[in-house]
């Protein structure tokens, strides 16, 4: 397998090898870090280095997209040699305009873009059912997706292993994410008064995890004061993945309230590592939280139900409890990575022509773009 990823460092070597498998820089554009909407004009010089490299030295069997702009690159590059491609979108730009209105940054035309590959390719790698919806109402076939969720590793993500510590005399409601308005975070301060004796801990930031200046944490940090709950807010900041886990073990539940969500990783990680989740009832959460078995689903955007649901589940300590057992069990057999990458590697299968057993060998080749 290689993987190939854009050059945003010109110190980077043009490849790295990790674990079995091939990381190589492309060079498209200046090696700097750009915003992701600042891309698009680079994607004609990545697919022209992608189709010299599969023309002269490794060619694929399948070429297997994540977003749409690297779609526009594996797709351009792989009708030069005949390497059919997957693609997947984990976030689509009907979805984040009608949410985000004016905000949206996207590029001109993304939604034409995601549609006229969605025709193209063969086939759409889906990531949740909700996505199904949404690609039907962008007049996408069905009958060319496939649902492939994302997976977790259960043996980093489990019940047993590291807490982190917790505040004597507290609840801890740990919510996981980027530190961007439409993850929900003001919806949890507000529905936070609802829950006493329940502190707030949120987790994401800066890569060097200090949230003192960070714009967006003021702003939470104000609100906290004005709802009178600046004493049960915490801001973490960034956290290292090594300790992801022993966070979540750490939790009684994980609230996810985003306003919407392709799929939704840490609830995910959560239900691993034996912790309810109380979520919005939007994108992936529907399909990997149960309502009512796993966790609860409430409206997005309402603080009101919030409050009310983690209130519920923090006073019912056998409902919790429960709600942990089930959540551990569906993590590990509906969503570890064994089990997602057998599905996968089917489909990469079948769609190369291949006869071979859905599992990844060193006989097939696969390209992520």
């Amino acid at each position: 397998m290689r993987v190939y990823t854009r050059r945003d460092d010109a110190a980077l070597p043009d490849t790295v090898t990790v674990k079995g498998f091939d990381v190589v820089h492309v060079p498209a554009g200046p090696p700097v870090v750009l915003p992701k909407d600042e891309l698009l004009p680079f994607m004609g010089a990545f697919a022209d280095w992608l189709a010299a490299e599969w023309r002269t030295s490794w060619l694929p069997d399948v070429a297997h997209a994540h977003f749409w702009m690297s779609g526009l690159a594996a797709v351009t590059a792989a009708r030069r040699c005949d390497v059919p491609v997957l693609q997947t979108f984990h976030a689509l730009g009907t979805v984040k305009r009608r949410h985000q209105g004016a905000a949206d940054t996207s590029p001109e035309h993304r939604i034409a873009y995601e549609r006229q590959l969605g025709r193209v390719v063969d086939r759409i790698v889906v990531q949740c059912q909700d996505e199904v919806r949404e690609l039907l109402r962008m007049g996408l076939s069905r009958s060319n997706m496939v649902l492939v969720p994302s997976g977790v590793n259960t043996d980093v993500f489990a019940p047993e292993g590291p807490v982190e510590p917790r505040r004597d005399g507290f609840a801890r409601i740990l919510t996981v994410g980027r530190l961007v308005e439409r993850k929900g975070y003001e919806d949890l301060i507000r529905a936070l008064p609802a829950v006493p004796g329940a502190e707030l801990v949120v987790v994401g930031g800066p890569p060097d995890g200090d949230v003192s200046d960070h714009p967006y944490a003021r702003r939470l940090r104000a609100l906290a004061q004005h709802c009178g709950v600046g004493d049960r807010v915490v801001l973490a900041g960034a956290v290292s993945a090594a300790r992801m886990p022993h966070w979540y073990r750490s939790a009684d539940v994980l609230a996810a309230a985003p306003w919407y969500e392709p799929f939704g990783l840490t609830p995910l990680e959560a239900m691993a590592c034996g912790v309810p989740v109380v979520g919005s009832a939007v994108g992936g959460l529907t399909d990997t939280v149960v309502d009512g078995i796993t966790g609860d689903l409430v409206p997005p955007r309402d603080p009101g139900a919030l409050g009310t649901a983690l209130r519920r589940l923090l006073r019912d300590d056998i409902r919790r409890v429960s709600y942990a057992a089930a959540a551990s069990d569906r993590a590990t057999h509906s969503y570890a990575w064994p089990r997602i990458a057998a599905r996968l590697a089917g489909v990469y299968a079948g769609v190369a022509g291949l006869t071979v057993t859905p599992t990844l060998t060193t006989e097939s080749r696969e390209a992520v773009v």
